[in-house]
């Protein structure tokens, strides 16, 4: 079972660092209309917009603004909650917040208000996470796929998974009080149908998942090649402007530079590397070596050749190096300067594309068959979704659910030992369980809520 919530006052600039037009304060606890009229001399009305002027300790104005005062249970965090909306300017938020201090608040430790909202009922664990989703969007699929959590859609169909999984596990745990006429009642009950409906509505629920985990976290993919075999000129024209300084000079690109663009709503971190080769340059050896410390965090590597060469000794040099079980890709490039032309295609090798055959001609200076790339990095990430019903994924979730459904399925498999199936039902439910925050232990709800922003 989780905590209770804690009874003390916390109080955190709730903007962004730097200057702004506007700057709020926001404090959430037990009994804040005292504190309210400390601050502005008189008492706050809840619910209602005020304009007042904030004062020291001494009576003098700190600054003037709106006071907003909800009172407990009707709130963001389940308590009072005052937010204090000022001017935008460093200095005069952190006087106030020194003052809300002073009257006997202390400062919020990073995703504490929602923190506070999740062990108040406010919002489930699920809910809480997708507050967090919504700020660090990167994409406009993945902040709208982050509303659709924040507001429970995602938790509604968990919510019904484990109603499901606990009808199920009362059913056959009632149905070994009875040895003699177990089967029969598993049968004249359609327990079997019920839990392959579960186990396919899990399966079906972790691959929206996985592709929400897709608009989350994106792909990194890196660029690699030989100098000048054109990575940078690639690196533009994805990124639909002049990123990159492309010259005919080898060894033009000296450090990893990085671009993020969508695909489909997919966010690609897109990272041009300097050319792969032998060098006396020192710093080009220095961005040598960076560029293979991105090739061992990369999730797909696109191998940049010169269409007009070939694969060389060289490239086959480099190909040896890369690390095996990543997905890769290679580009012949420059076709519009290849002396017999040719159209932009994509072609596979023997081995297919599961081997990481797949090869593409096309022209990046051109704009020739860059199409191409783009759909086989959405086809390589595993991106087959459109529409509405994707879930915005974290690790944690995916984990869950793939645990939930390996349960199911063992429960499956053990349908004529109704002790081991009831087994398999309560570790599948306490899976399903775990998304959402039912019997969380405290010490996960605290790594999860230590990466949340202070004021949240």
């Amino acid at each position: 079972m989780v905590a209770k919530p804690p009874s003390d006052v916390i109080a955190a600039i709730a903007t962004a660092p730097g200057r702004g037009g506007i700057g709020v304060i926001r404090i959430s606890g037990p009994g804040l209309a005292g504190l309210a009229q400390a601050i502005t001399g008189r008492p706050p009305q809840p619910r209602l917009a005020q304009f007042a002027r904030f004062r020291d300790a001494a009576g003098e104005v700190l600054d003037e603004g709106l006071l907003l005062y909800f009172a407990a249970p009707h709130s963001f965090t389940g308590e009072d909650v005052i937010e204090l909306q000022g001017h935008g300017g460093p200095v005069i938020l952190q006087l106030l917040l020194a003052r809300c201090l002073e009257l006997g608040a202390r400062m919020a430790q990073p995703g504490e208000f929602t923190r506070r909202a999740f062990l108040n009922g406010k919002l489930d664990l699920a809910q809480a996470e997708s507050v967090a989703d919504l700020i660090e969007a990167s994409t406009a699929a993945a902040a709208r796929s982050a509303v659709r959590s924040l507001t429970g859609r995602f938790s509604d169909e968990v919510n019904g998974l484990r109603d499901r999984l606990i009808d199920l596990r009362m059913f056959v745990e009632a149905t070994l009080d009875f040895p003699d006429e177990d089967l029969e009642f598993i049968a004249e009950a359609k327990a079997v149908q019920r839990l392959e409906g579960v186990a396919a509505e899990l399966a079906a629920i972790l691959d929206r998942a996985a592709q929400g985990s897709l608009l989350r976290n994106g792909l990194h993919v890196v660029l690699v090649g030989q100098p000048n075999v054109g990575k940078s000129s690639l690196l533009n024209r994805l990124a639909g402007e002049e990123r990159a300084i492309v010259t005919d000079i080898a060894g033009t690109t000296r450090d990893a530079l990085r671009e993020t663009i969508q695909i489909e709503g997919i966010p690609l971190h897109i990272i041009d590397t300097a050319g792969l080769r032998e060098t006396a340059d020192e710093v080009e050896k220095i961005g040598i070596a960076r560029t293979w410390k991105e090739i061992e965090r990369a999730d797909v590597i696109v191998r940049l050749v010169d269409v007009r060469t070939g694969l060389t000794e060289a490239d086959a040099a480099i190909d040896a190096a890369l690390p095996a079980g990543t997905e890769r890709i290679t580009v012949f490039n420059k076709l519009d300067l290849h002396p017999a032309g040719g159209e932009p295609r994509r072609e596979c090798d023997e081995e297919g594309e599961a081997g990481g055959g797949v090869r593409i001609h096309l022209s990046a200076k051109a704009d020739q068959g860059v199409e191409l790339l783009r759909a086989e990095l959405l086809r390589v990430a595993g991106w087959h979704r459109h529409g509405e019903d994707v879930i915005l994924a974290r690790e944690r979730h995916l984990t869950a659910l793939r645990a939930a459904l390996a349960h199911a399925q063992a429960a499956l498999a053990n349908t004529h030992a109704l002790e081991l199936m009831a087994e398999e039902l309560r570790l599948a439910q306490e899976a399903v369980n775990s998304i959402t925050g039912e019997f969380t232990p405290d010490d996960l709800l605290g790594v999860i809520f230590s990466r949340f922003c202070i004021g949240k």
